[in-house]
């Protein structure tokens, strides 16, 4: 096992890695910019560097700071967290390099993954079901139409280095096909300095369902189900709930196997999921995260598996402590990001929190860095705190969740629990009967209902 892990990473991720250490009896160090001094990790980890001031291309992303406070003080291994440098396998490179261990991923599958057209081969040989489109990269407009032509309209044109909903544009009909073309490749110049696109038949309501799987170096590979993250503004989540409401037990096995052979077949380690559009009972590949995810906590309440403390004994060789005949899913779980956000403009909301009060009781987990006097800087993502729900069914899960929300407590800056709030009454998500379009095109103007699948 490792003598000592550095955290490269901020924020609740940071906390969430530092307590599976801890648990382990694996010394940690924080690294952290001058805006993250005061922070909730830096008070606890056993030793912290200061790497850098609040600009990430300072701090989180500089690279060699990094790899110099692992030499300082002693780490063997480096957790990436979530963001940042953890999907970035120049960094997994660096970090083998320097006879470090890099607790993730191998860094060809984050660069094969990275790459959405890469991707889409990778996962075509696998077996894992696609959304037509074209089989990869499209260089020209007159490329871009012959495949309209075949595939059918209304066509989706997706930057191949995208993340976030940038450098994605909807071509409705073949007419606006030109218009899309050359704005997606420009934002994906602007936003990742790459202007490769692909093209992707648009689905009209599909639900995005993630399945979340986990592999050794010993060969064993285990799916702990499926995750509904279809509640989302901008391409960003921000409820998620496990299992999702739409399927069977049937059809979570099933994506479940699929994703976990493909997950074999490609001979990848560690954490990782597949994510998926569902629309009329089918399935289809978007992309594969090769990290731990944001909401991963929901598939830890319903398994009983702790995510991080399997990583960190993956990337020690350790054998994964668990088969997939022991994983059983039991109740419900479902997590809101608390952002710091105006509940209706959504623009970030910064400043000194000066009361705080964490919702509490049976079911309630809350992963957050705040506390009363801590200044949420103005430097970073607005996640501010994850509130994490467990019911035995579904119904008493709300019921829970809606307790929970009204005793949270941060003040006196505008967040997201107001929205949460109105969501966990809202008939869609009561019915489960939301998609990926409904919060924007629905619930924000002003209705509540579902739309039938």
């Amino acid at each position: 096992m490792f003598k000592k892990i550095l955290i490269a990473n901020r924020g609740d991720v940071a906390l969430r890695v530092l307590r599976a250490c801890k648990e382990m009896q694996i010394p940690t160090v924080i690294v952290h910019s001058t805006a993250d001094a005061d922070s909730m990790p830096v008070r606890l980890a056993d030793e912290s560097v200061c790497i850098g001031p609040p600009s990430s291309s300072e701090s989180y992303l500089n690279v060699a700071a990094i790899i110099t406070a692992a030499g300082i003080t002693g780490a063997d291994a480096v957790h990436p967290g979530v963001g940042f440098l953890a999907e970035n396998a120049d960094f997994a490179d660096i970090v083998a390099a320097h006879g470090l261990t890099f607790i993730g991923p191998e860094p060809r599958h984050i660069r094969s993954m990275g790459d959405k057209v890469e991707a889409k081969i990778t996962a075509a040989e696998a077996g894992l079901p696609l959304v037509p489109g074209s089989p990869g990269a499209v260089p020209t407009l007159a490329d871009a139409r012959r495949i309209g032509a075949e595939v059918g309209y209304p066509l989706l044109v997706k930057a191949a280095s995208g993340g976030g909903g940038r450098g994605m544009k909807v071509a409705e009909t073949a007419d606006r096909l030109a218009e899309a073309f050359s704005s997606a490749r420009s934002e994906a110049k602007a936003a990742f300095g790459d202007d490769t696109v692909y093209l992707e038949r648009y689905l009209g309501q599909p639900r995005h369902i993630e399945v979340q799987v986990i592999a050794d170096s010993h060969g064993n590979v285990v799916h702990l189900g499926e995750r509904e993250c279809s509640i989302q503004r901008r391409h960003q989540k921000l409820f998620e709930e496990a299992p999702s409401p739409a399927l069977s037990p049937e059809q979570r096995q099933e994506i479940g196997t699929i994703a976990a052979e493909a997950t074999r077949h490609m001979g990848y380690l560690g954490v990782g999921t597949m994510e998926f559009l569902y629309e009329n009972g089918a399935f289809f590949f978007i992309e594969m995260n090769t990290r731990l995810q944001v909401e991963h906590p929901i598939t830890e309440e319903i398994t009983g598996v702790d995510l991080v403390r399997e990583q960190v004994r993956i990337a020690a060789g350790m054998p994964l402590s668990f088969t997939q005949e022991d994983i059983t899913f039991t109740g419900h779980a479902i997590e809101c990001r608390i952002n710091a956000e105006h509940p209706e403009t959504f623009m970030p909301t910064p400043g000194k929190v000066t009361a705080f009060h964490a919702a509490g009781g049976p079911g309630i987990r809350v992963d957050s860095c705040l506390y009363t006097g801590y200044s949420i800087p103005p430097f970073y993502d607005s996640l501010i705190a994850k509130l994490i729900v467990y019911g035995d069914d579904r119904d008493k899960c709300l019921a829970r969740l809606r307790r929970a929300l009204a005793e949270f407590i941060v003040e006196p800056i505008p967040t997201t629990l107001g929205l949460h709030e109105r969501l966990v009454d809202a008939e869609a998500v009561k019915d489960g009967s939301y998609n990926i379009r409904w919060l924007e095109e629905k619930f924000l103007a002003g209705d509540d209902s579902g739309t039938a699948e």
